[in-house]
């Protein structure tokens, strides 16, 4: 479904991503966990052609999409919920879940952008209840189920999630991930970036962790629940002993 292939991503002058690869397969959720500014936002942000990507290749179903304007790699099938949500927040909750079918409305895909609302509108029924308020006076939980909505209205194969339990309650967490779960079941392929590695590994495939834009280990999601020194790093935030620890030193 993805694959990255010796990517380095700048902002302006300043690398963020060094030669980084990694691969989506269909049907999976993979995480990508990491530290505060190790650059997984970045890694989203540059699938998607949110920012400079100076070397390296980004395959979306075997089609090069690196040389892809944003816009061009949502009707590709990749959609992105960013991290802080950001929801149009003036205006109301179906106005932002109709901004995410633009590009189908273009299309005149009315009657199969209504069947999906529908579909957004089972996954989360909060949304349909709340569907003419501003999206500003939601929740913090509500806001990340309209972000979520939101791409999915562009019908994407493939989701890129950042940072979808930042800033809510355990239960609230706790219900996006069993959604994300649902998401995979009904065709929907996901790349998540978590702080919370724990809630993200419990439901993911596999997982690669990132610090510094680099990849610095991967494998099975059990197999890094179960390291310890994933443990110690992002369970006990022993950033540094985890790094010297990869490194020999």
């Amino acid at each position: 479904m993805l694959k990255i292939k010796n990517l380095h991503a700048y902002y302006g002058h300043i690398r963020a991503l060094e030669n980084v690869s990694l691969h989506v397969r269909c049907g999976e959720i993979v995480s990508l966990i990491g530290a505060n500014g190790a650059g997984k936002t970045t890694m989203l942000n540059a699938v998607s052609g949110l920012i400079l990507r100076k070397h390296g290749e980004v395959y979306c179903e075997n089609n090069r999409i690196d040389h892809l304007p944003p816009e061009k790699i949502v009707a590709a099938g990749i959609s992105q919920v960013p991290e802080g949500r950001q929801i149009f927040a003036p205006m109301t909750v179906m106005e932002n879940l109709e901004l995410g079918a633009y590009l189908r409305f273009q299309k005149n895909e009315k009657e199969a952008v209504k069947r999906d609302l529908s579909w957004v509108f089972e996954l989360f029924p909060r949304l349909q209840e709340r569907s003419r308020q501003i999206a500003g006076t939601l929740s913090g939980g509500e806001q990340q189920m309209l972000a979520i909505g939101r791409a999915l209205m562009a019908r994407p194969k493939l989701l890129l999630l950042d940072e979808p339990s930042m800033g809510l309650a355990p239960l609230v967490v706790r219900d996006i991930m069993n959604t994300v779960c649902r998401l995979r079941s009904e065709g929907v392929t996901v790349l998540i970036v978590e702080q919370n590695a724990h809630a993200s590994l419990n439901i993911s495939d596999r997982g690669y962790v990132l610090e510094i834009g680099k990849i610095i280990l991967q494998g099975s999601s059990e197999d890094l629940l179960n390291d310890g020194d994933v443990k110690r790093a992002y369970l006990g935030k022993d950033y540094k002993t985890f790094l010297e620890g990869r490194n020999g030193h």
